[in-house]
């Protein structure tokens, strides 16, 4: 087994590990920090598949401005339940 094949073996196992992970974690704060892991696990992916240009979109938009958007979402979502459980 090359050190290549090994890398991408271990690279497959990751992006299943996250992806179900993601899925099945009951804090959704847990889910978000999975999602993003999981994009930029894709961006190497999408890389050593020799496809940088959807690499870097992946890393820019999937990864970064949507979990960006997720995080700021969800803490919108703390804010508003921390102002209705208070006096």
């Amino acid at each position: 087994m090359t050190l290549a094949l090994a890398f991408d073996l271990l690279l497959a196992l990751a992006l299943l590990w996250s992806a179900w992970r993601a899925l099945t974690t009951p804090r959704l704060d847990r889910a978000i920090i999975l999602f993003i892991a999981f994009g930029l696990l894709m961006t190497i992916a999408w890389a050593r598949l020799s496809a940088p240009d959807i690499g870097l979109a992946e890393a820019a938009i999937g990864a970064g401005l949507t979990g960006a958007l997720l995080l700021d979402a969800y803490g919108a979502v703390r804010r508003r339940r921390g102002r209705q459980d208070g006096p």
